[in-house]
Order: C-alpha cells, then sequence, then structure tokens
C-alpha cells in the first residue's frame, strides 16, 4: 500500500481552524497534545482550515516533538494571503461558512505547479517543520467549483500533480493524491496520474460509501493504493450531532440516522464505533482520521475503534439495506 498511516486512526484538524465554533487556543492545543499522549501520530492538516489557523495551531502543539516520531500531511489548491476579508462571506461551494470563526486572511485558488510550491513552503513554515510525508491535492471538484470542476480539475493535473509528482521523485514528500469530498475527480485521478492514494471525505462511511465501493475502492486495490477515509461521523450526524455534508442533516437523512440507531441500541453498541469500524474494514482503507476539537474526543475514538461489535449487528445492518451487502465488514468479537 503506497499510502500508509502509523496507525488506523489519525487526527483530522479541520475542527482546529474554527470550523463551526470560536475553539479556544488552549484547547485546541491541549487537543493536539492528547492526540500525540494517545500515540496517535498521523496529522492531516490544510490551509483551508481556518485560513491557515489550523497549520499554526498544529505547527504550536508538535513544536519540540521529534520529527521522526509522527507522519504529517497538508494540502495544495488554495494560498492563503497576508490581505484580509469577512471569513462569514467566503464562497467555500457548498460548504457555505464552515470556517467563519477562522482567520480572516484572504483564500484564493491555485492548482498550478508554482501555486503548489507557494503552498508547501507555506504550510511548512505555519506547520514548523522542514519537511511534510503527505500532499493532498484539494477539493478539484464539482461542490467547490460547480460547473467549471472539470477546468479546475485539468489545471490541477497538469499543475499540482506533476510537482508533486516530482516531488516524490525526488524523495521530498513520500506520496500526494487528491484530498476530497466526491469520487468522480479520483476516479479521473486513475486515469490521468500516478497517485499514491487518496483522502476521502465522507464517501466511504456508514451513510454514503455505494459508489467508493463499487468504482473507487476496488480501482484503488488494485493498484496498490491507500484510502484515507476522513469524516467518518458524516460531518456529525452520525456522533450526536445535526451536520451532514457540513450543512444541517436534511429529514430524511436523520431518519436513516436513527434506524441505525435503533439497531445499535439493540445491541449495546455505540453507534460512534460502528461509524468508525466500518471504513477500517476494507482492505484497501489505510487509516480514518476522525476531527476532534476537545481534548475528551481523542480517547473515546480510540475506545470506540477497538470496542466489541457482534456480527450480527453488521448482518443486521445489510439485512435492513443500511449498508451494502458486498461491503467488507469487521469480523464479530464480542
Amino acid at each position: 500500500m503506497r499510502i500508509t498511516l502509523p496507525s488506523p486512526l489519525g487526527f483530522g484538524t479541520a475542527p482546529l481552524g474554527n470550523m463551526y465554533r470560536d475553539i479556544p487556543h488552549e484547547e485546541a492545543l491541549a487537543t493536539v497534545d492528547t492526540t500525540w499522549q494517545s500515540g496517535i501520530r498521523y496529522f492531516d492538516a490544510a490551509p483551508l482550515y481556518g485560513a491557515g489557523l489550523a497549520e499554526l495551531r498544529l505547527g504550536e502543539a508538535l513544536a519540540g516533538r521529534p520529527r521522526d516520531a509522527y507522519s504529517l500531511g497538508t494540502k495544495v489548491g488554495r494560498l492563503i494571503l497576508d490581505e484580509q476579508e469577512d471569513a462569514s462571506q467566503r464562497d467555500l461551494g457548498e460548504k457555505g461558512g464552515l470556517f467563519r470563526h477562522g482567520l480572516p486572511n484572504k483564500i484564493v485558488y491555485d492548482y498550478t505547479a508554482d501555486g503548489t510550491l507557494r503552498s508547501i513552503e507555506a504550510s511548512l513554515r505555519r506547520l514548523r517543520t522542514d519537511r511534510l510525508d503527505y500532499v493532498w491535492i484539494h477539493d478539484p471538484a464539482v461542490d467547490f467549483h460547480g460547473d467549471r470542476w472539470r477546468e479546475v480539475f485539468d489545471i490541477a493535473m497538469s499543475g499540482a500533480a506533476k510537482a508533486l509528482s516530482r516531488l516524490r521523485e525526488e524523495k521530498v514528500i513520500r506520496g500526494w493524491g487528491l484530498g476530497v469530498n466526491r469520487i468522480e475527480p479520483c476516479a479521473l485521478a486513475l486515469e490521468r496520474a500516478d497517485p499514491d492514494g487518496f483522502l476521502l471525505a465522507g464517501r466511504y462511511t456508514l451513510l454514503d460509501h455505494a459508489g467508493a465501493l463499487a468504482r473507487l475502492m476496488p480501482a484503488s486495490a488494485a493498484r496498490g493504493l491507500g484510502i484515507v477515509v476522513g469524516g467518518p461521523y458524516n460531518s456529525g450526524v452520525l456522533a450526536g450531532g445535526q451536520h451532514f455534508e457540513y450543512q444541517p442533516a436534511p429529514p430524511e437523512m436523520l431518519g436513516r440516522v436513527a434506524r441505525v440507531r435503533r439497531i445499535c441500541d439493540r445491541f449495546g453498541v455505540d453507534v460512534k464505533a460502528v461509524a468508525l469500524q466500518f471504513p477500517l474494514a476494507h482492505p484497501a482503507v489505510a487509516g480514518v482520521i476522525p476531527g476532534a476539537s476537545r481534548p475528551g474526543r481523542i480517547d473515546e475514538n480510540l475506545r470506540l475503534a477497538a470496542a466489541p461489535i457482534p456480527a450480527e449487528l453488521w448482518e443486521t445492518l445489510k439485512a435492513e439495506r443500511l449498508i451494502d451487502v458486498n461491503a467488507p465488514t469487521p469480523a464479530g468479537n464480542a
């Protein structure tokens, strides 16, 4: 597997960029410290997360940690400028005001080779490190670019992808791929380039996995690529929240979650444990990176990932057509 993580669970830093709420700085640093103490050693960031705020906080929290002891990923495709703007009015496509509490620095798209190198240089400064392990091309997809997404994707393939391939050949980075919420650009990237894997958010989860299961997972496995699954709780709706796809969950999705929860309750299993363990069962998955903005969530995620789940629960979810009958599921461990 070309994308590998030090452990099945990594740490997604989007919440450190004040996603949804204004997180106190010390709480953000304490969350990273708890993550480290728990043994998690993959940290995933992006310039988008709070207009550089997540990278700044992660860099501060990891300062002084031995660099060889952890793996680090970030993303390219957006540059953070010194110029300021109203964070609540940013155009984030379907994601609306996701980081309205982030820094006021202006964010601009740039998927060119030059923009990629500039983005990496800026991320290294914010992260206080001299190297990255994995770099993901961030969001060259319809949810951010609408009808122009294929044009944007073409620029990313001719610019960012070629620059990252060169950095990989020069052993500056270990690997690269796309970091997206859609499977279509991943399928096209397999035709156009030689990625090492994908960071796929929200598309291989309990609530949404059929498309990836049928198309992306087999193609990735055949080429030995690794899939990192982001957003296993689907923006929080599987963790007791009200968001799905970064927006208020529609009634039909809340109804689906309620059906899953009733089955989990019947077997005495936390639905969050099922949500974490489901993607990890697929052989193409290198790891899962749930985000957290409070220290207590870290130990909870580790406990949930190891919680016993009876085989009958997975069989019931399939029988109720809540997960695909062909989806790999963990062997019953209860």
